[in-house]
């Protein structure tokens, strides 16, 4: 999609003359296009019950020895389509737990989306195991871009720099209508697993902007009645295509404090940058210092979602942590897969001396940017697993007998039976061939329902396929052979009422 509009606008505005003609278009009508994106959040009312202060844990479930993470990245609907192949992949895999067989969609625990990949996220997380009947029809079929102002008008140029040619009056009114129905974080948190993180970048900070009930509290907000379409746009929100999400904070008296983790990483100067940027954030909406904080596109800081899991991990204060000890006593197998719909470098221009110009200048610049961001998080959340399962073995190891006994631990329990397994899922593991023809696809919110197939078909092959998660399969949970897929039902586009049927089918 960033390519897409920038493409037209680059056409648009060719000559120094159409651009000067933009600007002044600016100047007359900036005071006169007012941009909608008001902030809609309540002030936290009353105190907050106590909770554990690490982003994650607040409302999760008991866990068994296993536990099954995945995070979608960004990428539009082309995103969104592979990461569902994926959850297909997922819920085709059958796998024993106590005697008996499930699908391995049931056991997933934790899921984090940016931009394209956090519809597909939160709405998982909203409908839970139903979502994967309708998403295909509500959302990668449907035109998202139809919400959308695209026309090459020098209204919305102006618009453009002004701020955003697009603010919250459309893409979220279409996320309630096809999607979301008005459910808010409340909705959300019901039901049980998977515990869902949507990510968008603070622009201000210069950080990651989790939906979680910690940096909610430090602008002594409430996250519970915030819609989940606002914080999906958020997330979604390209610069100049989008208008800044706004948040307000709300400081002075609250009733929430800030955990404890906080001040110490603000004071240790060998703390990793990623964790102190995000605890600096904290303390200047607590301060007071932001009034307002904006919200743009996750992936511009973070575009594989692994701030909040990180940061969950160096913020713990003890080494099982963020896992209560019940939980890392429990712990045998963990899978973390990064699903990532980020394309290979393409183009011509790097063949020749001049180049490259126009549209793949900027387009270049920007996936050079969001890129190298996301390789350097995804390396550094690969040495903080490794760091964390070295700490925990080395907590239970030192566990004595009364306090294995305490905490569940059966006969036979070897403190170093704990297996991680990290990786990643991309276009470019499904042969050369079949990766040229995924990174043709464009980042729109619009896409031809043959290439919503066709990527939903790789994100299942490539699941099956990957390294990692045969491993984790290898080592248990044992596999069972996967169950006959029905034959596939005519292709059907959204209803026009989603609203209304996603009100007939309460969240589960």
């Amino acid at each position: 999609m960033v390519g897409c509009v920038f493409q037209r606008l680059v056409r648009a505005g060719r000559s120094v003359a159409c651009a000067a003609l933009v600007v002044g278009c600016t100047q007359i009508l900036g005071c006169a296009q007012a941009i909608h994106n008001e902030p809609v959040n309540a002030r936290l009312a009353g105190a907050p019950q106590q909770q554990a202060a690490e982003l994650g844990v607040d409302s999760r479930p008991t866990l068994d020895d296993t536990v099954v993470a995945v995070t979608f990245s960004g990428g539009g609907t082309r995103a969104a389509a592979f990461s569902y192949g994926v959850l297909q992949g997922f819920d085709e895999t059958r796998v024993a737990y106590g005697g008996r067989a499930m699908s391995l969609l049931d056991q997933l625990d934790f899921v984090s989306g940016v931009s394209g990949g956090s519809v597909l996220a939160a709405y998982y997380g909203l409908r839970k195991r139903a979502a994967m009947a309708d998403f295909k029809q509500r959302f990668l079929l449907a035109n998202g871009e139809e919400a959308l102002q695209t026309d090459l008008s020098f209204l919305n140029l102006a618009k453009g720099l002004s701020g955003g040619i697009n603010d919250t009056t459309g893409f979220p009114r279409w996320l309630d209508a096809h999607l979301f129905g008005g459910a808010t974080f409340k909705d959300l948190n019901r039901g049980g697993p998977p515990e869902v993180w949507i990510n968008a970048a603070d622009i201000y900070n210069r950080t990651a902007f989790i939906f979680a009930d910690v940096t909610f509290r430090a602008l002594c907000s409430d996250l519970a009645d915030y819609p989940l379409s606002l914080a999906v746009a958020a997330s979604a929100a390209v610069p100049v295509v989008f208008a800044p999400v706004v948040i307000q904070n709300y400081p002075g008296g609250c009733p929430a404090t800030l955990p404890a983790w906080v001040e110490r990483v603000r004071h240790d100067d060998t703390a990793p940058p990623l964790i102190r940027a995000y605890a600096d954030a904290l303390e200047r909406y607590r301060a007071g210092e932001i009034k307002y904080v904006k919200l743009l596109d996750g992936g511009i800081v973070d575009n594989f979602g692994l701030a909040g899991f990180t940061i969950s991990l160096l913020a713990a204060n003890e080494p099982y942590g963020p896992l209560a000890p019940r939980e890392a006593v429990k712990l045998r197998r963990l899978l973390f897969l990064v699903v990532d719909s980020g394309r290979s470098p393409s183009g011509t221009w790097a063949q020749t001396v001049a180049g490259p110009s126009g549209v793949d200048l900027i387009n270049a610049t920007s996936d050079t940017a969001m890129i190298s961001s996301a390789i350097g998080s995804y390396t550094s959340f690969d040495t903080t697993m490794e760091d964390w399962r070295a700490r925990l073995v080395s907590w239970r190891c030192r566990l004595s007998e009364a306090e294995r006994s305490r905490l569940g631990a059966p006969p036979g329990w070897n403190c170093k039976d704990v297996k991680f397994f990290v990786g990643r899922i991309s276009f470019d593991q499904l042969g050369p061939d079949r990766s040229a023809a995924l990174n043709a696809v464009e980042t729109r919110l619009k896409l031809p329902p043959d290439q919503v197939e066709m990527l939903i078909g790789a994100g299942r092959d490539a699941l099956k396929a990957n390294k990692v998660f045969r491993e984790f399969l290898n080592a248990g949970p044992r596999s069972l052979p996967p169950p006959q897929r029905p034959r596939s039902a005519p292709v059907a586009t959204a209803a026009p009422a989603a609203q209304e049927a996603h009100a007939e089918q309460e969240p589960q």
